[in-house]
């Protein structure tokens, strides 16, 4: 891996921090409500990032990388 950060909207974070990434999109039904179809990446100390699919993918895809793929582990016949 290259480096352990990784760009979500415009900022920089540190893979580590990452403890959770939403699967769907966010819905809430508020007719005010700014983050409606954004994907929440939630970090330590309750703190979220909101991004767009391509973020959410690009997250998950570094995840996989820093901590392992399991599928990739499969692979290599343990």
């Amino acid at each position: 891996m290259d480096s352990p950060l990784i760009l979500v909207d415009d900022k920089h974070v540190p893979l580590y921090r990452i403890l959770w990434v939403a699967d769907l999109p966010h819905w809430c039904g508020d007719e005010e409500c700014e983050r409606e179809g954004e994907y929440e990446v939630r970090l330590e100390a309750d703190e979220s990032l909101w991004t767009t699919m391509q973020g959410r993918d690009n997250v998950i895809a570094a995840l996989r990388k820093w901590c392992g793929d399991p599928v990739d582990d499969d692979d290599r016949g343990f």
